[in-house]
Order: C-alpha cells, then structure tokens, then sequence
C-alpha cells in the first residue's frame, strides 16, 4: 500500500497585498508583514486602481490600503473591494484629511492604523482583521469623534433616544468607555482583565443595546455619555 505525503496541520498563511503609491513605505510595510509568522504578501499596487485589479486576480485576505493615491485613491478603491467580497480593508494614514477618513470607513473598510505604528502594532491589527474584529487605532478614532461632533453630516450620529445607563449593564459600560478610546478586542481584554472572547460578545451586545450600526458610532456614544455625563 503506497502512503500519500505525511499530512501537516500547519495554518495557511494569511494573505496580504500592500497599497501604496510610496515605494519605501511598501518595502518597509513588506518587511513589517513578512517579519512576522503567518503572513506573506502577494503583491504590491502603486494606485487604488491597480490595487482593484490585483484583488480581483489574487484574492488577498487582506489589503494593506493607504488612502491618498494618484489614478484611484484609496476611498473608492476600498468601496470597490468591499462591494465585490474580494478582501479585508485595513487602512494606514496619516490622517491628515478628515474626509479621507470618513469615507473609508463608510466604504467599509475594517480598520485605521496610522502608519507610523509600531511593527507589533501593525501585526495584532492584521490578527484582528482577520478575526472579524474592527480595528481603529486610539490616535484615529480620538480624531474621527472629534470631527463626528464637530460636523453631525460627517458621519452619522447615534441614536440620541438611547441612554446607555439605562440598557447597559456595569460590565457593558466598561466595555463602552474602552471603545471610546479606540481599543481594539484584545486591548479591552487586557484592560478589563478579561478574554478577548468575552470582550466581543460584550461588544455584540453593547451595539445591539444602543442600536448603532459601528464601533465608531458606540465610541460617540460613549464620548456622550462618559464627558458629559458624571462617569
């Protein structure tokens, strides 16, 4: 009886492609990404438009996506991966440009890093990403609700008919004020001193409670509740 190769349970690796329309940036976002076990990169695209077409081709997990590009910036390039289920989005800015911003996580991206993050930084957002969590740096998230509260059209604002106090439990609340600082799942775990797995689901539910559709717009809430309020 003739045996097959040995079978291995080792994980395929999770896919990347790097958009940037910077050279170095791409190589040092490379060596960030392939430092690490787990990861490859399976191209580089210079513009958004080049960035569509190699997601199509390659089907990367996930798409490394800076925003302000030439040819296709990187707002609509990530509509246009979201929309067709090609990729994960994980945007690196420098969040120079609200609407920038704004328009990326409406397009459905999955997370903002500035690019100036720490190579480990980087990898737990991939890890993240990758878990279905959403990913918004503190640095960035600080900026999107203060831009949120500066223009309501911005984005769209919570539902105001939603006291937290009143459907959150105490635990729920802590969970919302982490949000507020832009934690990811694991960073609230470590915070709170509980599992990551207990984290989401707490976030599943402080969502579902407060009736918004984001972990930006539960940041606004908690902004609300925990600046204004007496917590």
């Amino acid at each position: 009886m003739t045996e097959g190769p040995p079978k291995t349970d080792k994980p395929a690796s999770v896919s990347v492609l790097l958009v940037d329309d910077h050279a170095a940036i791409r190589l040092g976002m490379r060596m960030v990404v392939e430092s690490a076990p787990g990861f490859d990169v399976v191209g580089e695209a210079e513009n958004g438009a080049v960035a569509v077409a190699m997601a199509f081709a390659l089907r990367p997990d996930i798409v490394l996506m800076d925003l302000r590009m030439p040819v296709l910036d990187g707002v609509v390039a990530t509509r246009q991966i979201t929309e067709s289920r090609l990729s994960k989005v994980l945007v690196l800015t420098t969040f120079d440009h609200d609407e920038y911003l704004f328009g990326a996580l409406k397009a459905g991206a999955q997370g903002f890093l500035l690019k100036t993050a720490a190579p480990q930084r980087i990898i737990a957002a991939l890890e993240s990403v990758m878990n279905g969590d959403q990913v918004i740096s503190p640095e960035v998230t600080a900026k999107l609700v203060s831009a949120a509260l500066e223009s309501r059209t911005a984005y769209p604002a919570p539902p105001p008919r939603v006291d937290p106090r009143e459907v959150l439990t105490e635990r729920e609340l802590q969970v919302l004020r982490e949000l507020g600082t832009g934690l990811s799942n694991h960073g609230i775990g470590r915070s709170l001193g509980i599992s990551e797995t207990t984290v989401k689901t707490h976030v599943s539910r402080v969502i579902g409670k407060l009736e918004v559709t984001s972990r930006l717009q539960a940041a606004l809430v908690a902004h609300a509740t925990f600046t204004a309020g007496d917590g």
